[in-house]
């Protein structure tokens, strides 16, 4: 039992140290010397549509630079899957290039570039896949003559040893995201909330037109159901009934109108012939249209003896004001139907703020729970803005019209902010990038493709989901908005992953 203990710990140890750990990362995660000295560096580009994070050798005269080019799908965050990388090398229209036509592993190109002269060279990395083109530039790039003078020119590895290292691998598995801090305008805001209702455009009440007994030919109908345009409803029928009975009505106005319609034949038979005169010709022709639109109404939806009730458009049941079965008369509210097209939000701002309302310049709000959006991404418009304040009313309401999909039930409240005054530039992260605790926040920083850094931020105003950083970011520096915890929980553990991929 002994030896065979010994040979499964052999065997594991085994695999660890087989496992091609090679990805130019030193025991302490920081980046290795390559074979014959050379030191291996790291840079990191993105692009609108992609990450780039590649780890080569240093480029020297007559010595074979490997490189492991990360590219990264930004939206998303995921490893490209498949495509091709062209990497070249170019001074002055000329230079040297090389072509690889699949992948080490998702997400990962291992090109190779042999320089024959020293100097300062443009690296291009052009990347085709089945859904994108993309290129990535990096400028300035040195070839160096010997392995002596990269040494001495790069020196030891500087990297900051306090960095957060968190591999393209680790990122790659599980939920994460990034976004460059930006300048925006930020607005001063009212911060409040607000109650969704159906905008009054976007429902009609249908009516019954006849008298009779009700009965549901939608089954499950209920307040919420999703019904379509054309779609019978509900059917009213008469039958039975001695009087009202709208099968008899039918019966009748048809007969009328079959009687007024060839009197009406007849008379403009004559009229032409100029035996009738014009007015008693009107005449017949206003009784044929009398008739023919009572007619055509009372026919209209009507089938196998019951009137149809149909869905004028696509949208949901909002109320339903009979039962199956019961008896209405003609003009009774029968069902309540809304498109959900656009709603109404009606906020409620302290009289204070009087005075700022007249120049509200975005509302942001949310349509579903814990997702921002605002009146000026889809067109709405502020509809009314109180004038005055009650005893039991006491604060200023504020309506307006929601141009987009609200998944929020009517009646339903919601987050509110209110923009008012002008803007001012200011650098803005997502909110979703923000940790906290004990009350102060930190982000975690991208250094670098595998490199991180959390650091401390004061906060500013808030618009919606956008958060203003007063002090600790500066543009065009990258933080992560999705995985951020996962990233400090990797600060915490107080040892570096391993890689999986030699140059």
């Amino acid at each position: 039992m002994r030896c065979l203990i010994i040979l499964i710990a052999l065997a594991v140890a085994s695999c660890q140290s087989t496992g091609g750990h090679g990805h130019g990362h030193d025991t302490d995660g920081g980046h290795s010397h390559a074979e014959g000295g050379i030191p291996v560096v790291d840079t990191t580009i993105w692009t609108e549509k992609t990450e780039l994070f590649v780890e080569f050798p240093a480029l020297t005269v007559g010595h074979t630079s490997r490189f492991a080019a990360h590219f990264t799908v930004l939206d998303g965050h995921r490893p490209v899957p498949e495509g091709t990388v062209t990497v070249s090398l170019i001074k002055g229209g000329k230079g040297i290039r090389q072509t690889v036509e699949a992948l080490v592993s998702p997400g990962i190109f291992t090109p190779s570039l042999r320089p024959k002269e020293a100097g300062v060279y443009q690296l291009i990395f052009d990347i085709k896949t089945p859904s994108f083109t993309d290129r990535v530039e990096i400028k300035d790039v040195l070839v160096f003559a010997s392995p002596e003078e990269a040494e001495k020119t790069l020196g030891v590895d500087g990297e900051d040893g306090s960095a957060i290292s968190f591999l393209k691998e680790q990122a790659w598995k599980i939920e994460f995201q990034t976004a460059p801090v930006v300048e925006k305008e930020v607005f001063g805001v009212i911060p409040t909330s607000g109650i969704w209702k159906v905008a009054p455009s976007d429902y009609q009440t249908l009516v019954a037109t006849a008298g009779g007994s009700v009965s549901f030919k939608k089954g499950n109908l209920t307040e919420g159901s999703k019904v379509k345009k054309g779609q019978v409803l509900l059917a009213i029928s008469s039958a039975g009934l001695t009087s009202n009975n709208l099968s008899a009505e039918i019966q009748k106005a048809k007969a009328e109108f079959d009687r007024v319609k060839s009197e009406y034949g007849r008379k403009k038979e004559l009229y032409q012939s100029k035996i009738v005169s014009k007015a008693g010709f009107e005449r017949a022709e206003q009784k044929y249209r009398v008739a023919k639109t009572s007619y055509e109404t009372l026919n209209a939806g009507y089938s196998a003896g019951e009137k149809q009730v149909v869905v004028p458009f696509d949208g949901y049941i909002k109320s339903i004001s009979v039962a199956n079965g019961a008896f209405v008369a003609e003009g009774t509210a029968l069902v309540t139907i809304t498109s959900h097209q656009s709603s109404l939000l009606e906020t409620q701002v302290s009289p204070s703020y009087a005075a700022q309302l007249g120049s509200i310049r975005d509302i942001w709000y949310q349509p579903v729970s814990g997702v921002w959006s605002s009146l000026n991404r889809y067109g709405g418009s502020i509809l009314s803005v109180g004038k005055e304040v009650e005893a039991g009313k006491p604060l200023i309401s504020v309506f307006a019209r929601v141009n987009e999909a609200v998944e929020m039930p009517e009646g339903s409240f919601t987050e509110v902010q209110v923009a008012i005054g002008n803007p001012s530039k200011a650098a803005v992260i997502p909110e979703s990038a923000l940790l906290e605790a004990y009350g102060s926040h930190s982000v975690i920083v991208q250094l670098s493709g595998e490199r991180f850094e959390r650091r401390n931020v004061i906060l500013g105003k808030r618009n919606g989901s956008d958060v203003e950083v007063k002090q600790g970011l500066a543009t065009g520096e990258v933080v992560v908005t999705k995985g951020a915890y996962q990233v400090k929980m990797a600060s915490m553990s107080g040892q570096a992953p391993a890689h999986g991929h030699a140059h």
